[in-house]
């Protein structure tokens, strides 16, 4: 299969793929890969028919190639795929595939049996048809998965397709190692291996996203992005103050090459109906200019009486060839959500058990309102001086502002009475707004010295959070039973609660930010064997300044402020190759995490200091069409502030706090995925993990994250019929956990398996029909959130199905 790797490696690894059995030339396939770009669309064709395609890699970078739907033979998929391309195929004496340029000095470029024919380390997904990815930038630079001595995981374009997931807490929930806990309405958490991750990254850069003056309000749409790619492990390296977790990096679609034009018509359960256009294609002849248009409209009611969401998605890029060396890309996106929701749930009973209520039931007012708006700007500038030297800046400018207002029932006292009563209404207005900017640059460069290949990458990179927050709340007893909640109160404002008895504001800004200088070094002192190391320095600025208001005045309260300078968190890793398809690995790296509470002596306590272990077992199997991961992990987390109980309560009159806790993660991932059997396209992932307090005044031995199940299994399968069927497609796939915990421990939140399902027919080969059944057997179950007694347990999705449209013109 087609993949740029040095000419250094082609002669013998094409004698070992040549000593291959081939399929027949002219045996009809089944192919229904959409237009795309034409490295992918040939890599997809070589892995489906099992020949082996080699080329320049120059030959085919910024080229598009068109739709190859249908049964033919794979020279005859080829050939379509390389129409108006500027290219020919031609048929080596074993059978293989070399593609060429179609002018008459095209000998000179030849590559005959010694070609490159490594696999692509394109990290492109759209068009693939594929659940493996082939490499992933969220390193830095380009690399594949097995190259990386972390885990890693990708949810490639293919799969969200399949699965119908459209934002990211779907995404999260069926990933290995993830969880996307329910925030407030649709805003989630997203956490791994036992903490949160709150920097997200867009084209790898990372900026804050889920800093908030009240609840976890974040949400993404999908539709722009062409993968999601999951680090999962200590990610300080990448972002400084990193989760300890892991990444998450959003990396989003492209200006085209070739005129592609899907239209997509949505209709499902709960009166739910959608409409995308995603559009992409040169705006000039020479095709150094490409542009991509991407719209979606999608309004749903929801299996909750009175809830409703509506979101309209914008996005648009271009893509600038400044030069044959230098591109240049441009984007902005917009999301306007707007909906009524179930903004916090249902509480329960004082033992902690459930109050037995329909899943339909609303415990919101009528005026429930929400309207999130985020607009965001992206641009990067990636120079290639060469083959193996390439400097990348990137620039992320995102704006958001989130207005609502909400009743949200609770229990007045420890949880709802036998009867039902023991309800408190709590009205929340809250109006947030804040800018995230983010700036980041690399250079990664490949060399031979001392008779070892090695590749360095340094770079930088600056984030910063500023808002200007406020919100208001009341907390009102009521003699209403749970079981009849009033929906019709008055409805409120900001300066209604505030004259409320009890009412009271809290305007607050935040100002945080970050910068850091970064770098790696990968060094192979024999063949097999790569060393890394790498380090990063970060510095840290934190505000947080709020006040307290009434309907007659306003007070400050003390500032909140906290400050590194020059913290260094170090990483390690080795990676040995067992053969061309298997490799072992170790790392080790640190995480920090600035905290703000005070000491007795009235400076800030001082960092979190985190250490992640990591050994692991990765294989990229079927030439490249299947990978395979199996880890075993420890992080340690130490300084944790605790109360110093000892000290008096002279911090704002309560005890002030010192760095003396201590947790540990652990525990074990699994993953494959990709074109397991011929036509089956398969992910499966198994999480087993483990989070406990080692050393904590209250909650020693306890569990640390209460959202994190101890056993995750996350699996879906979509499987491509062939001959008399080849219109047909299935799918089928369950999310299965054990149970987790309250936030205060008091809650024990059961654990669930869902099963879902899809059935698409390629009605012809502009027109797919398909049919996605989620929770297939109406299982009733709680998902993951900050559970209490009080509130925030919410029902998942009841038995819901989706039917689509999607319509693909050829040009």
């Amino acid at each position: 299969m087609f993949n740029p790797w040095p000419h250094a490696l082609s002669v013998a690894v094409a004698l070992a793929t040549l000593a291959s059995p081939t399929l027949s030339q002219a045996q009809d396939l089944t192919f229904n890969l959409p237009a795309g770009p034409l490295a992918s669309t040939l890599n997809a064709i070589a892995s489906q028919s099992g020949h082996i395609v080699s080329l320049e890699p120059s030959l085919v970078r910024g080229k598009q190639a068109p739709a190859v739907v249908g049964q033919m033979p794979a020279e005859q998929a080829m050939q379509k795929a390389l129409a108006g391309s500027g290219l020919q195929l031609r048929v080596t004496g074993q059978g293989n595939f070399s593609v060429e340029p179609a002018a008459d000095n095209s000998a000179a470029m030849q590559l005959g049996v010694t070609n490159i024919v490594e696999r692509s380390t394109d990290a492109t997904t759209e068009g693939s048809g594929s659940y493996a990815a082939r490499a992933v930038t969220i390193g830095k630079g380009t690399h594949t998965l097995k190259e990386i001595p972390q885990s890693v995981t990708v949810m490639t374009r293919k799969q969200m397709d399949d699965q119908d997931i459209v934002d990211l807490k779907d995404a999260a929930n069926k990933t290995t190692g993830l969880v996307g806990a329910q925030g407030v309405g649709r805003g989630l958490i997203l956490s791994s291996r036992g903490f949160q991750i709150d920097d997200w990254q867009y084209d790898g850069v990372p900026i804050p996203r889920n800093t908030y003056a009240l609840g976890n309000w974040a949400t993404q749409d999908l539709i722009f992005f062409d993968r999601m790619e999951v680090l999962r492990g200590a990610s300080g390296l990448l972002q400084g103050t990193g989760s300890p977790g892991g990444a998450v990096n959003l990396v989003r679609k492209r200006g085209q090459n070739a005129p592609t034009v899907t239209l997509t018509g949505k209709a499902g359960s709960w009166d739910h109906y959608g409409l995308q256009l995603d559009a992409g294609g040169p705006l000039n002849q020479a095709g150094t200019v490409r542009g991509r248009l991407v719209a979606d409209q999608d309004d749903s009611h929801s299996f909750v009486d009175s809830e409703w969401y509506k979101t309209t998605s914008l996005y648009g890029a271009l893509d600038f060839d400044l030069s044959e060396a230098t591109t240049l890309g441009l984007a902005v996106s917009q999301s306007d959500g707007e909906s009524r929701s179930n903004v916090r749930g249902f509480p329960r009973y004082a033992d902690g058990k459930p109050v037995d209520l329909p899943r339909k039931t609303y415990t919101g007012a009528k005026w429930n309102h929400s309207d999130i708006d985020v607009t965001t700007l992206y641009t990067d500038l990636e120079h290639r001086f060469n083959d193996d030297w390439a400097f990348k800046v990137g620039a992320v400018r995102m704006t958001e502002t989130n207005k609502a207002k909400n009743q949200r029932v609770q229990s007045s006292g420890t949880g709802i009475n036998a009867d039902g009563s023991g309800v408190q209404y709590a009205d929340f207005v809250t109006d947030l707004d804040s800018t995230k900017v983010a700036l980041d640059m690399n250079l990664n460069g490949k060399f031979e010295a001392l008779s070892m290949q090695q590749e360095i990458m340094v770079g930088g990179n600056y984030s910063k959070y500023t808002s200007d927050d406020k919100f208001a709340r009341t907390f009102n007893n009521s003699t209403d039973n749970i079981f009849n909640i009033d929906h019709d109160r008055p409805e409120i404002s900001y300066d209604g609660l505030l004259n409320s008895p009890g009412g009271r504001g809290t305007p607050s800004k935040y100002d945080i930010r970050q910068k850091g200088l970064y770098g790696s070094w990968r060094v192979k002192p024999i063949d097999p064997l790569t060393l890394v190391l790498g380090s990063r320095v970060s510095w840290y600025d934190y505000s947080y300044k709020s006040w307290r208001q009434d309907a007659t005045s306003i007070t400050a309260d003390p500032e909140s402020t906290s400050n590194e300078n020059g913290e260094v968190t170090p990483f390690a890793g080795i990676v040995y190759d067992l053969s061309r398809e298997w490799a072992v690995y170790a790392s080790y790296t640190d995480v920090f995490t600035p905290q703000t509470e005070r000491d007795t002596g009235g400076s800030v306590v001082k960092p979190i200091i985190g250490t992640n272990y990591e050994v692991g077992l990765k294989g990229e199997l079927m030439d490249g069409r299947v990978n395979t991961s199996l880890a075993l992990f420890r992080y340690d987390q130490e300084n944790r502030a605790t109360l110093d109980t000892d000290g008096g309560q002279i911090c704002d009159g309560w005890y002030c706090s010192k760095a003396s806790g201590k947790v540990r993660s652990q525990g074990l991932d699994a993953e494959i995925s990709g074109e397991v059997l011929d036509g089956l396209q398969l992910f499966a992932g198994y999480t087993y993990n483990t989070t406990k307090y080692i050393k904590d005044p209250e909650n020693e031995g306890k569990v640390f994250s209460w959202w994190t199940p101890k056993h995750m299994l996350r699996v879906w399968g979509n499987y491509q019929f062939s001959g008399d069927w080849n219109r047909v497609s299935t799918g089928l796939g369950f999310v299965a956990q054990t149970h987790t915990i309250g936030y205060d421990h008091s809650v024990n939140v059961p654990g669930y398996t869902v099963w879902n399902a899809r059935v698409g027919y390629q009605l012809t080969p502009e027109i797919e029909l398909a049919m996605n059944a989620n929770n297939l057997f109406d299982k009733t179950y709680f998902t993951a959130a900050y559970n209490q007694i009080n509130g925030n347990n919410n029902y998942g999705d009841p038995r819901n199905v989706m039917f689509s449209v999607k319509y693909t013109p050829e040009f």
